[in-house]
Formats: structure tokens, C-alpha cells, sequence
């Protein structure tokens, strides 16, 4: 199970901030334990956990259950990037 968090919180911190410096400070972890999480699997404590959600609320439903509910606005770090990367047609700028 720790591994699936420490994947999940790879995913969030990718899609929501430029790296793990940025992540580290808004969820107020020092940078070294977010590294010993996604690099070697560690069990995140419940209060990185709950930092995560209250920074993100977004994620929560998806963080701890493995679902979405996005008329909830519950979604998973994909559904956000695909957002962040659609272009509606006639919006081309180039």
C-alpha cells in the first residue's frame, strides 16, 4: 500500500507544482522526507497525508480510495493534466 501512496504522491506533485522544492514547502514537509517517500516507498504519515488533502482537496476521494466522483469535483492528477492540456478547437493561437 505504501508503495500505491508514495506512486499517488509522485503523480499529485507532478501535475500541481514545478518540483519537489515547491511541493515540499506547501504542504510544509522538509524536501528530504518527500524524497524518502517517492523514492523508497516509505509510509507517508497521516499528517503529510492530510496536508496533501488540504492543499489539493481535489484529490482526496482519489489519494485514499482509488476513485473519482468528478461531479464531486473529486479527481485523479490524469483528469487534471488532461484538462491543463486541452485546447478547444478555434482557440489555436499560432
Amino acid at each position: 500500500m505504501s508503495n500505491n501512496l508514495a506512486q499517488k504522491i509522485r503523480l499529485i506533485r507532478e501535475a500541481e507544482t514545478s518540483g519537489r522544492a515547491e511541493f515540499s514547502e506547501l504542504i510544509g514537509v522538509p524536501k528530504k522526507t518527500l524524497i524518502g517517500i517517492e523514492q523508497t516507498g516509505r509510509v507517508p504519515k497521516g499528517d503529510l497525508l492530510q496536508a496533501i488533502c488540504t492543499q489539493w482537496p481535489k484529490y482526496t476521494l482519489w489519494l485514499m480510495t482509488d476513485q473519482v466522483n468528478e461531479a464531486l469535483g473529486q479527481i485523479s492528477p490524469e483528469i487534471e493534466r488532461a484538462r491543463k492540456d486541452f485546447k478547444p478547437t478555434g482557440t489555436d493561437t499560432e
